[in-house]
């Protein structure tokens, strides 16, 4: 987007404002500069008035011209095919220096003496607009011969070009770059001022609109006439070629000009093609079915708006009767249109239409007409023909806090409004909310954090003071974390621990689950992938014995396994379960063994199990377990819960698997105890260990020995365990069981006295409680 200086004047008084300090302020605001460029007139270039005009006698492309420069008549010799008498122009004079280094020198052309050059704009370093000369015209200010053209503020303008984005549809025009430049100056916008002549012909006499569709677009017609040759003064036509948007027709460049400068689309129509009879003329204006709108006459297609016009009515330059259509379609409706029919070929017009055009189409018209209303060979319709859409704008309400958050500086309320409102937006203050309605060319704004951007943008990034960053992470640690861990952690121990992992369907055989005493599950898989595999599976452990059954026939001696997987009660509710298997030998025949490996047992399985999950208690369940031993099954307690079970395969499915013996034990995952490994100081003292044999009855169980022992809560006493079991018959119906009791202290060594005390503590609390002694 190209903008000058003198073009932003239009808009806004920045004549008190540098150049340096508005290409500042538009990279402070957004809008980043991309380039920058100071045009300037070289010295002893003058307005020459030509006097008169006769070819040169020994050439058909030259003229001999009598140029009036204030104080002397200069005889300069032309190439320029425009050159006529009566024409106003820039003479570089004897001694100038252009811009291309060209510096002029009294010279013969074919004999006849020329004293200076009568200048195009490209060579006095101005955009290209023609072909020949550059004619001046009022447009620059009051021509006074032999005045510098340097003293023109006109043709002596700084060109900015910026870098937009593409949601800033809002800035492809002069007028959309003022209105975020007067928030950022605190300046007000120059409005258009345009006031209707009276006795002008009304609209209604060459035009009428109608519509029976609700659309997503607003259009409002115009009109004027040409009598005489439509020509555009020397401003516009410089700065067309600067911005690259001059046209071949005239009246396009015009409509291009007034785009450019409004942001308000432009087409016009020669209402002579339309009406050739000079008929009043009707459009109609249908929704097309990508909701984009399109302009009939007479069931023949003109235009689609904002996308494209095809050449029935478009205008020329002997065009005399010219319909201007200004228009606004919400862009979301041209993405639409134009990405799901490809068939559509747009023209310039879908690059701003698509991003967002001016809606006040009462500027754009206005704008044109005031600059039509000072041509002389035009004639104006007063009034004009308008369908506007009637939709609701957003409204965005938040506190001053809120945005003060999001911003992470205190803007004050009065501020971020005053701000909002020289933006464009329609703002109201509600007690502590403010409601910001978002206008339609700003349709990018949705939400709190895009008003926070806009107020930042106006304030200046630079303005807000920079705070050190805190870094307050925080725990991001979650239950899906830990169970990976936890998972990780038993995998580990558990190869460490011989087991090897195995990975099985969640599906299982229904007829060995129910020979297993599980319940059927109440929901079914509709498709089974076989008749093995066709029941949500309630346990781990079936599979686990067919794995077994296979190593086993496969020569192994030594089996050991271990699954993480997913379990389902009878409901189908999922959980996931651990589970491990051990059969057979406790290891392969070796030399360490003398080929003779002990089989694999209780306590071995148990320790095992317990190397992996951490220490747990047994205890015999009120339920015995249909599939395992009745004499060797146990719940498995951790923390006082029972989280699982553990126990030798009965022997008559070991026998119908041919399983030597098996163990198996499955445990609820969640209910395992995973406590981190906390470190504690050990005691630099020696440790003191005592015996004692008790005679207990044979239908006791340890475990009430133990609890009455842990319940005396001895200082000293570290540890203690059973280490022998003796039984014969002079004991009847007792047993003698030792228990190893080992003592130590953390801040001295222990005495005699003191074991002495603890072990008598305890053989009273013994025969209290459970009526035994010592052997």
């Amino acid at each position: 987007m190209i903008i000058t200086r003198g073009w932003l004047q239009e808009w806004l008084d920045v004549s008190k404002i540098s150049s340096e300090k508005i290409t500042q302020t538009l990279n402070s605001i957004g809008l980043e500069v991309d380039s920058y460029e100071e045009v300037r007139i070289p010295e002893k270039v003058v307005i020459g008035y030509v006097k008169s005009k006769r070819k040169h006698e020994d050439s058909d492309k030259l003229s001999v011209c009598e140029v009036d420069v204030a104080n002397e008549v200069l005889q300069i010799v032309c190439g320029a095919k425009n050159v006529e008498a009566g024409q106003y122009v820039a003479v570089s004079l004897v001694g100038a220096k252009l811009p291309n280094g060209l510096v002029i020198k009294p010279a013969k052309l074919r004999g006849v003496q020329s004293n200076g050059m009568i200048c195009s704009s490209t060579e006095l370093g101005l955009a290209k607009i023609n072909e020949g000369i550059m004619v001046l015209d009022s447009s620059i200010g009051d021509l006074v011969l032999g005045c510098e053209l340097k003293e023109y503020p006109a043709l002596n303008d700084d060109i900015i070009e910026i870098e937009l984005t593409p949601n800033r549809g809002d800035c492809l025009s002069i007028y959309g770059v003022a209105r975020d430049l007067s928030a950022a100056f605190d300046l007000p916008i120059k409005e258009v001022v345009y006031s209707e002549q009276d006795g002008l012909l009304g609209i209604g006499r060459v035009l009428s609109v109608r519509s029976n569709d609700i659309t997503d677009s607003s259009f409002q017609y115009r009109a004027f006439g040409i009598k005489g040759n439509f020509k555009i003064d020397l401003v516009k036509s410089l700065r067309m070629s600067v911005a690259g948007i001059a046209k071949e027709c005239p009246i396009d460049s015009l409509l291009s000009y007034t785009t450019y400068s409004t942001g308000v689309l432009l087409r016009a129509y020669d209402g002579d093609k339309i009406s050739k009879d000079g008929a009043k003329i009707t459009f109609d204006i249908h929704k097309e079915k990508h909701g984009n709108c399109a302009i009939y006459y007479d069931k023949e297609c003109l235009s689609l708006a904002g996308i494209s016009q095809n050449d029935l009515a478009r205008v020329c330059k002997s065009s005399k009767t010219i319909i201007i259509e200004a228009s606004y379609t919400d862009p979301k409706v041209i993405a639409v249109a134009t990405n799901e029919d490809k068939s559509l070929k747009g023209d310039e017009q879908v690059y701003r239409s698509s991003r967002g055009s001016e809606p006040n189409l009462s500027l754009g018209g206005d704008y044109i007409f005031n600059i039509l209303s000072k041509m002389s060979d035009v004639s104006l319709y007063s009034g004009s023909q308008q369908l506007l859409i009637n939709k609701e704008a957003k409204i965005v309400s938040f506190s001053i806090d809120e945005m003060n958050a999001i911003i992470g500086h205190d803007v004050p309320r009065n501020d971020a409004v005053k701000i909002l409102k020289k933006l464009g937006f329609d703002v109201s203050l509600e007690q502590e909310l403010i409601n910001v309605k978002i206008p339609a060319f700003r349709h990018d704004i949705e939400n709190v954090y895009d008003i926070a951007e806009e107020v930042v943008r106006i304030v200046g990034i630079d303005n807000i003071p920079s705070k050190p960053l805190v870094f307050s992470e925080k725990n991001r640690l979650n239950e899906s974390f830990y169970n990976y861990k936890n998972r990780r952690v038993i995998r580990i121990k558990a190869a460490g621990s011989g087991f090897f992992e195995c990975v099985h369907y969640v599906f299982d055989n229904e007829a060995d689950l129910l020979n297993l005493g599980f319940k059927k599950c109440k929901v079914s898989i509709l498709n089974p992938i076989n008749s093995e595999l066709s029941v949500f599976r309630p346990t781990l452990i079936n599979h686990f014995l067919h794995s077994c059954e296979r190593n086993i026939k496969n020569s192994r001696k030594s089996v050991k396994l271990f699954e993480i997987g997913t379990v389902f009660d009878e409901n189908a509710n999922e959980s996931d379960n651990v589970a491990f298997l051990a059969s057979g030998f406790i290891n392969d025949a070796s030399l360490l063994n003398g080929a003779k490996p002990k089989e694999v047992d209780f306590i071995y399985f148990a320790s095992k199990v317990q190397a992996v999950i951490g220490k747990f208690k047994c205890e015999i369940p009120k339920e015995k377990i249909p599939y395992l031993s009745e004499f060797e099954q146990a719940n498995v307690v951790q923390n006082g819960k029972v989280v699982g079970y553990i126990g030798r395969v009965d022997l008559g499915l070991e026998a119908k698997l041919d399983l030597p013996k098996t163990y198996v034990c499955e445990l609820k995952f969640k209910e395992l105890k995973f406590d981190d490994i906390v470190a504690k100081s050990y005691s630099k003292f020696p440790s003191i260990s005592r015996d004692l044999s008790l005679i207990v009855p044979q239908d006791m169980r340890y475990e009430k020995v133990r609890e009455c022992i842990s319940l005396l809560d001895i200082k000293n006493l570290k540890s203690f365990s059973v280490v022998d079991i003796y039984t014969d018959k002079s004991l009847e119906n007792h047993s003698s069981i030792t228990i190893k009791f080992t003592f130590q202290d953390m801040e001295k060594t222990l005495e005699d006295a003191d074991i002495t005390g603890a072990i008598e503590l305890i053989l009273k609390e013994l025969k209290e409680k459970l009526n035994i002694g010592i052997r």
